[in-house]
């Protein structure tokens, strides 16, 4: 009997011993914690600029194959930037020509908060429709 009691003092002295462990594990993995949330919400940040991207490219592609011929590069441009959110900036570039229509909208990727500063490098959207107004 005594063996018995001298081991469940031994067991609840270690359980004493531990008691702030769990507290001391997390606060070490804290930091590791935030850093993969926050490398999470960039690679985010970056898939919906690829989206933004093709998005404008296909709205500008589409706008400049409804208008005239001599109003085509300037439809293009104003569609490819006209839905995309305050936050994200960019160029569209637009080429008519042989029944065609091409638009590139190139964007700059947010660094964690839209607006703020910008990725090192850009997002480029390709998109192209036949056109559909003839003079």
């Amino acid at each position: 009997m005594r063996p018995r009691r001298a081991a469940q003092a031994l067991t609840a002295r270690l359980v004493r011993r531990d008691e702030g462990q769990v507290s001391v594990e997390f606060l070490g993995m804290t930091p590791l914690i935030i850093i993969t949330l926050v490398l999470l919400w960039q690679f985010v940040l970056l898939g919906y600029t690829f989206t933004l991207a093709g998005n404008a490219a296909d709205e500008a592609a589409r706008a400049g194959t409804a208008v005239p011929e001599g109003a085509r590069a300037a439809a293009c441009q104003q569609a490819g930037l006209d839905k995309l959110p305050n936050a994200w900036s960019g160029e569209v570039e637009c080429t008519t020509g042989g029944g065609y229509v091409k638009a590139t909208v190139t964007l700059h990727v947010p660094v964690l908060f839209p607006g703020a500063i910008g990725f090192p490098f850009d997002v480029k959207g390709h998109a192209g429709a036949v056109e559909e107004v003839k003079d």
